[in-house]
């Protein structure tokens, strides 16, 4: 097998246009991880650990935090568009940069075909006279248009669809914390009787707490697309390092401080499976309208996530194909670098077509496709952040000695955190092949990986002299 390229050589410089200003990366960093997963999917979350799930938000968002640190580590001292997929070839050979860019390129195309569906879903509620399978063409036809003109347009929208969800988060937190406390109108303040009532902190005792983090850790999928997205910026290296330090404890605080709020105000007890804790939340201290609202903010979510992931697929093929990891034709951007030029539009074909298929599989199976494609890609996500993990273990050393200016961001306490995030990943793993509901995603994901790394192994095999 190849050895890794050595650190020091410069990364390629590519004809991407430099459009993102450190606002939109600040704010992509911010929303990017504030979606469905949290407005709604945390209800699962609270059903498994009771008031717990605020530690269990914890032990994920640390966990994300660590990989975030590391990631941002590598991406101020290398910035490239190919953003990990590089940082694992140059650490540990071409067979784990073609794995880990291939895995997570057929993650987020699978994950944005289910974002728009999921969007789809709510729009089909609000005008039922709309076919589902309508809605998903829409938004994809949208997105993809958007995505293929300039790159500051999809910085633009990134913005102010972040700057929606953050607002909405604030909003709730102060409004939640009004309500403990007894200010708002009608009611007395709260105390900590939800949080010590109806079987404790810890109903469920410490199973319920690792159940939760199962749950809950990959609604912090997402925070990766912000170290792509830097080599768009004309200082990437400043870009990533300001992104990362202001998002990873900005996003750990609305998680964690959301859910404190959520299990203060209301008994765990008295959430109900399927409907968001936030709408419960505001339905109860007598918000009007607080399902509709929610519901808005969740659409704008979804619909957030899905042209955030179309541009992280779409640069990671195309840093791919710089490599000769995907085909050469996909790195044809268009002309100029100004206003609409320097757009891998070829790229973003690619990686939207799957939504376009999604299209046809809503027409045929619109209640089953959402579960299906989901599980297809559940535990994708674990290996690519362990991919991150040990290639930093690797390229530290290196660039310590090699280019020592370069590590403008470090890593907290390496190696030593290194290897705790490593091994709580690992064990998130291991505890997901126990769970009856987690399995089926591990299993589907382990065929998904096992097909990846099985073609990066046969290509470096027929590279070999």
């Amino acid at each position: 097998m190849h050895d890794a390229p050595p650190t020091h050589s410069p990364v390629p410089s590519e004809p991407l246009a430099h459009g993102l200003k450190q606002r939109h990366l600040t704010m992509l960093g911010l929303g990017g991880v504030i979606g469905a997963g949290l407005f709604v999917g945390s209800g699962a979350g609270i059903a498994v650990a009771g008031p717990a799930v605020v530690v269990s938000y914890l032990i994920a968002g640390a966990l994300a935090m660590l990989v975030m640190r590391m990631l941002g580590e590598m991406s101020a001292a290398m910035p490239a568009s190919g953003s990990f997929s590089v940082h694992a070839e140059r650490a540990l050979g071409r067979w784990a940069g073609f794995s880990v860019g291939w895995l997570y390129w057929f993650m987020l195309v699978v994950v944005l075909a289910v974002e728009a569906t999921a969007a789809a879903q709510i729009a089909h509620a609000w005008v039922p006279a709309v076919d589902q399978w309508l809605w998903v063409l829409l938004f994809m036809v949208v997105f993809t248009v958007a995505n293929l003109t300039a790159v500051k347009n999809f910085g633009e929208f990134e913005f102010w669809f972040a700057a929606l969800k953050v607002a909405a988060i604030v909003v709730f937190l102060a409004l939640g914390l009004l309500a403990v406390f007894g200010v708002l109108p009608d009611t007395a303040p709260v105390g900590l009787t939800n949080l010590t009532g109806q079987g404790g902190f810890l109903p469920h005792g410490w199973d319920g707490v690792v159940s939760g983090v199962l749950t809950v850790v990959f609604a912090f999928g997402g925070l990766e697309v912000v170290t792509i997205a830097a080599a768009e910026t004309d200082d990437p290296a400043r870009a990533v390092g300001r992104a990362v330090r202001s998002a990873v404890v900005r996003i750990l605080f609305f998680y964690v401080g959301s859910m404190l709020v959520i299990v203060t105000v209301l008994p765990w007890t008295a959430q109900q499976a399927g409907l968001s804790p936030y709408v419960e939340v505001l339905d109860s201290i007598g918000v009007p309208s607080a399902g509709q609202i929610m519901n808005i903010v969740v659409f704008v979510a979804l619909l957030s996530a899905l042209n955030a992931n179309l541009y992280g697929s779409s640069r990671m093929i195309f840093s791919l194909a710089e490599r000769g990891e995907a085909p050469r034709g996909l790195l044809r951007v268009s002309g100029g670098q100004g206003g609409g030029g320097g757009v891998p539009r070829r790229a973003v074909l690619a990686s939207v077509a799957f939504g376009f298929v999604s299209v046809l599989l809503n027409l045929q199976w619109p209640d089953t496709v959402f579960l299906y494609m989901l599980n297809s890609v559940g535990a994708v996500l674990l290996f690519v952040w362990g991919l991150i993990a040990a290639s930093q273990l690797r390229l530290r050393g290196r660039l310590e000695r090699e280019a020592p200016g370069a590590l403008a961001l470090r890593m907290w306490c390496f190696p030593y955190l290194t290897w705790v995030a490593l091994a709580g990943l690992s064990a998130v793993l291991l505890l997901m092949l126990t769970d009856d509901v987690a399995r089926p995603q591990v299993l589907w994901s382990a065929g998904a990986t096992g097909v990846v790394l099985l073609v990066a192994f046969v290509r470096e095999l027929r590279a070999r002299p």
